[in-house]
């Protein structure tokens, strides 16, 4: 069996390991790497930051955005002439104001990361813009969409940790382009790593109900 059973990688997941994410052919076709955030290291971050495009996100449930001040992108005061293709919830970016310096290397970023599931931290510990992208995952998960922002914070949610998780698209060594069904199932194995597709997880989720 390529694909891992949901309550194994979710018990893997609440252990504070990585699981990669497979959404839809007919969507994006990419894997996902992702991981909670509350107690991300520096060590996954920059073994993140090596194997995905750089891009780090902390997607996160609506409450918890608000709650942190973290406004979607399309509210602040800019002019676009495209709406992201697949939905995808930005916010403004942020750096945690302490203990921080540029905000870009995998310690600060794993640190802004951690902090933004922290209950105890408010808006006024994070300074914005910065070097990690919050999300807003869709108030329902993945049964109202079907996206890695959704499967992160429904991972959490299953897993008893706080609603924000850690993620980044995986690319390929050779040629930088995404790493599709075949090279994440070859990176799953390599570095022992539970691979899930979310369409598994909503069935999972949806017998839960």
């Amino acid at each position: 069996m390529v694909f891992t059973d949901i309550e194994v990688a979710v018990e893997k997941f609440r252990q504070n390991k990585f699981v990669i994410v497979m959404d839809d052919e007919s969507r994006e076709n990419e894997g996902d790497l992702i991981c909670a955030a509350n107690a991300v290291t520096t060590e996954q971050m920059a073994f993140l930051i090596r194997y995905s495009s750089g891009y780090v996100c902390a997607p996160m449930t609506n409450e918890w955005a608000d709650r942190l001040d973290l406004p979607l992108l399309k509210e602040l005061s800019c002019e676009s002439f495209a709406d992201d293709r697949h939905g995808t919830a930005y916010t403004i970016t942020c750096d945690f104001a302490h203990g921080t310096t540029t905000g870009i290397s995998a310690h600060d970023r794993a640190l802004t990361c951690s902090k933004l599931s922290d209950e105890k931290t408010t808006a006024t510990d994070f300074l914005k813009p910065g070097h990690v992208v919050p999300l807003r995952a869709k108030d329902g998960g993945v049964l109202a969409r079907r996206g890695h922002t959704e499967a992160a914070v429904d991972l959490c949610k299953l897993a008893s940790l706080p609603p924000v998780g850690v993620i980044g698209e995986l690319v390929k060594d050779a040629d930088g382009d995404m790493m599709r069904l075949d090279d994440c199932v070859e990176f799953s194995k390599k570095f022992d790593i539970s691979i899930i597709t979310i369409e598994a997880l909503v069935e999972y989720i949806q017998k839960q109900q």
